[in-house]
């Protein structure tokens, strides 16, 4: 039995993620786990500098938050700064905006099954991290990766298509979108689309093989109840741009049904820890921590009763039977199913758009003299609900700004995935590299992007720490 004082375990910092994190795990005298956190450790603070500019300028500054959604950022500011103006969008405008969104979830969910998830999925958690990587999925299976990259260039190739360029969009602006989609580009746009469809099905039955094979490990993977928020529409189905919000509770009963999201402020609060620059929000009628609740791929999953597209469909009724208590599927590990599903459904709903004759139609804008005080947009990115949140004075000018982007919700999800991956694989203080990866894969399953996130309010005590070239501490320096 291990005797020695209670030991600290560090992860720093944690790979195949965007942005930058460390966990801590603390063991007790026995060597078994006693807590475990996910420490969010890069600030951006774009709430703050984006304060005394102009509200138009939004849908262009906030993209920089990342480089890996800016799609996201750039729509959800666009349509906060359509409530400012207090208009309705053409249908055209509309359309385009959600074409572009389409390609944001076919490049993201790509990229993260393909690029982060997989080398974990197809070589095994405790293979060798030199192979374990995207590097080495292109050596042991070059026609997967090939498709991988083309997929993900695929979604690029729309965003670019619209927007000039695949990164940092300049597409929408305030009352609608600057530019029309020529026909020439939608053809060529669907006629990808049944390519695009065999790959997203052919990486499903990839990941079903695996968690077929996987079964146990897979349900029991950091495996907890929480509540669960998604975007639907009035039919409770899945929607990603325009919808209401449905909420539900850890015992499967619906707390807010059919939610308007520009009403957030009363039902979402957020918790502040000094270990983290992310915040936790949770549910403001059940408090803290009782009101946590997840989003993203899983959460929208499990709110929606159904898909609109049916190909999607099919494949959500093949997940929902996977439910175990209340009727939710709750393992960490069903994010990437639910992850491929969504992916599944993007490209059937680009389809879908395409094959509207309006969205070729150039009204694609409408202008307004009124400023109104403030200005919500919501709006379901990849990673989960995002909302974009501005008050502005009679001239335009923004006075506040408030995020709640999607990898916060899952802030406290991310922390109690890694303590439980940790308690049920860390024994008498054995660790090898493939349980240490075990405890990353637990963050890597909730696609985290730690740039977008990090607007903590009050500050974190900065610390320096001096060891010996043994380990030991010498000193300890902090504010």
């Amino acid at each position: 039995m291990v005797t020695e004082a209670k030991r600290t375990i560090e992860i720093n910092p944690i790979t195949r993620i965007e942005g930058h994190g460390k966990v801590t795990i603390q063991l007790n005298e026995a060597g078994d786990v006693d807590s475990a956190r996910f420490h969010v450790t890069q600030f951006r603070g774009f709430e703050k500098f984006c304060e005394g500019r102009v509200f138009w300028e939004m849908p262009v500054i906030t993209p920089r938050i990342c480089g890996i959604c800016p799609v996201s950022h750039h729509l959800g500011s666009a349509k906060a700064c359509d409530a400012i103006l207090g208009v309705n969008i053409p249908p055209a405008a509309k359309m385009l905006r959600e074409l572009m969104h389409m390609g944001q979830y076919i490049q993201s969910h790509a990229m993260h099954f393909f690029y982060l998830a997989s080398p974990d999925l197809l070589f095994g958690f405790d293979a060798d991290p030199a192979k374990r990587n995207v590097i080495g999925l292109i050596a042991e299976n070059p026609d997967l990766a090939t498709k991988a990259v083309k997929l993900r260039s695929f979604g690029q190739g729309i965003i670019k298509k619209l927007a000039g360029k695949k990164v940092h969009p300049n597409h929408a602006i305030p009352g609608g979108v600057n530019s029309c989609l020529s026909i020439a580009d939608r053809d060529e746009i669907l006629g990808q689309i049944d390519w695009a469809i065999a790959q997203a099905q052919l990486a499903l039955e990839l990941l079903k093989g695996y968690y077929n094979q996987h079964s146990i490990e897979i349900r029991r993977f950091a495996n907890f109840s929480t509540g669960y928020m998604g975007m639907v529409d009035k039919k409770n189905n899945l929607k990603l741009y325009d919808g209401n919000l449905r909420l539900i509770d850890r015992k499967g009963i619906v707390l807010e049904e059919q939610f308007d999201p520009a009403k957030y402020l009363d039902i979402i609060n957020e918790h502040v820890e000094d270990w983290s620059y992310l915040k936790f929000p949770f549910y403001k009628p059940l408090g803290y921590p009782a009101g946590i609740y997840r989003t993203g791929p899983l959460a929208r999953l499990n709110v929606a009763t159904g898909i609109s597209t049916p190909l999607a469909n099919k494949e959500l009724k093949s997940f929902k039977k996977l439910a175990e208590r209340n009727g939710m599927v709750e393992g960490s590990m069903y994010y990437h199913y639910a992850r491929l599903i969504e992916l599944l459904y993007a490209i059937e709903w680009t389809r879908e758009l395409l094959e509207n004759e309006v969205v070729c139609s150039n009204d694609i804008q409408v202008t307004s003299k009124v400023f109104n005080e403030q200005g919500i947009g919501f709006i379901e990115a990849p990673r989960g609900a995002l909302f974009h949140h501005y008050w502005v004075d009679k001239s335009g000018k923004v006075l506040k700004v408030n995020l709640i982007v999607a990898t916060g919700h899952n802030n406290f999800a991310m922390n109690q995935a890694v303590y439980e991956v940790a308690k049920d694989f860390i024994k008498k203080a054995k660790v090898t590299e493939g349980i240490l990866n075990r405890v990353e894969a637990a963050i890597r399953c909730y696609d985290p992007c730690l740039s977008c996130s990090t607007h903590a309010l009050g500050q974190m005590p900065f610390s320096i720490r001096i060891t010996s070239p043994n380990g030991e501490l010498i000193k300890e320096m902090s504010q």
